[in-house]
């Protein structure tokens, strides 16, 4: 379809401004296959009827909303940063009430829940509010009937101890269920929560990315007025160069990606955990709304003890060196990835997705300038390498090149213009 770009900047302008959602971010492709999808079902015949249509009815945009924001989670996603929750709450004043946003198709709010009864909390001591932007995301979430995809890793005793079996896949026990309390809503919009108390624990993990350097300032400034004094941020893999420049230092959680309040931290080593929450990252394979990422195993929560995670094996997969080099930076194991990416390399030359695989294993590793080194390696290639611009214009954006990172992010909204002749 052809689609004029300045009308495509227009939807741009309107998503940025209901949601904050930065095209730069997402690419402009997925709000253009966005936009298709909602004038077929309208069966309205280009984008300048669509704009009139949106304009006179006020709930199409929701639609449009629920469009764009496709989800990408699973249950105990990150494992650390649930066992760096039950640790913060640990010998602290009860009730608890921790927030999860956005609580996508309910996984992250559920998972908070079950890691806290395995960590030997009562019903009476937590409450979980979860919150989105997208109807369609919360009506998935209040039905509760989660598929394989929901389901990741190796070790899935948790669903034996939380899950009944149910029409359609596994559905969390009632008790689950009733600790959470799900409401339409945006971080950026009005307030939602309109009493004063706040949050023990926010979960706010894998937004930030999608927001302009400006919006996620406003969006943390946001979140630093709904979190206690001593409270707990979750962000992110990708997001955790981010807090310490907005008033939060690292709470010291080994690949949790947890800060507190800086006037809440002791005075020891503030400027230094400024430094390492800059140098901290984890990789991500692209934005969750194109679905590829390097997820870290999932480790249920045993009851009254602290997680710890098992290693998986590498998934032999015999001639295939890249398919082998994604299942071991799935797995963490990030030398055996670059091996495979090497064994691909010497087999059939240099490749771009090579270099970049062998990127996002450096980037996990917080070596940055290896990172970036086969990031250009990979877009000296592939000059158009969606993937490979988007993490290297992270990566200069945590430290500190503004300018380098205007530049791809140009490149990248560039790419997404192309996307739509």
């Amino acid at each position: 379809m052809m689609v004029e770009t300045g009308t495509v900047r227009h939807f741009e302008g309107l998503l940025q401004e209901m949601i904050g959602l930065s095209s730069a971010s997402v690419g402009a492709s997925v709000i253009r296959h966005a936009l298709a999808r909602r004038m077929a079902a309208r069966a309205l015949p280009d984008l300048h009827a669509y704009w009139t249509y949106l304009k006179e009815h006020r709930d199409e945009r929701q639609e449009l909303i629920d469009c764009v924001v496709v989800p990408e989670t699973w249950f105990f996603r990150d494992p650390e940063a649930f066992g760096a929750m039950t640790e913060h709450l640990r010998g602290r004043e009860r009730p608890f009430r921790l927030l999860s946003l956005p609580c996508s198709t309910g996984e992250e709010p559920y998972s908070i829940a079950m890691a806290l009864f395995d960590a030997g909390f009562a019903a009476a001591d937590f409450t979980v509010d979860a919150v989105d932007v997208s109807t369609r995301n919360l009506a998935y979430a209040e039905r509760a009937v989660y598929g394989r995809n929901s389901f990741r890793g190796a070790d899935l005793a948790f669903r034996e101890r939380h899950f009944e079996a149910f029409e359609g896949g596994f559905r969390p026990h009632d008790r689950v269920r009733q600790q959470v309390r799900f409401t339409l809503g945006n971080l950026l919009g009005p307030a939602v929560f309109t009493d004063r108390q706040h949050f023990d624990v926010v979960f706010c993990r894998n937004l930030l990315i999608y927001f302009d350097r400006e919006t996620q300032g406003q969006a943390l400034a946001r979140l630093n007025g709904m979190l206690a004094a001593h409270g707990l941020l979750l962000v992110g893999p990708g997001e955790s160069g981010l807090p310490s420049l907005h008033g939060y230092v690292s709470a010291r959680r080994p690949r949790a990606f947890a800060f507190v309040k800086a006037a809440a931290a002791s005075p020891v080593s503030v400027e230094p955990e400024r430094a390492a929450a800059r140098r901290t990252t984890r990789a991500l394979s692209a934005p969750a709304m194109q679905g590829r990422r390097v997820p870290m195993p999932i480790k249920p929560f045993a009851r009254r003890t602290a997680p710890v995670e098992p290693v998986p094996p590498v998934p032999d997969v015999t001639g295939d060196d890249l398919t082998a080099a994604r299942a071991a930076a799935d797995a963490g194991l990030f030398a055996e990835a670059r091996k495979a990416a090497e064994r691909h390399a010497a087999q059939y030359g240099p490749s771009a997705e090579a270099f970049y695989l062998v990127g996002l294993t450096y980037d996990a590793e917080n070596e940055e300038a290896q990172a970036a080194g086969q990031y250009r390696k990979a877009l000296y290639l592939a000059p158009d390498h969606r993937e490979a611009l988007a993490h290297l214009r992270l990566l200069l954006q945590r430290q500190g090149d503004e300018a380098g990172a205007r530049a791809l992010t140009r490149r990248l909204s560039r790419l997404g213009e192309k996307g739509d002749t």
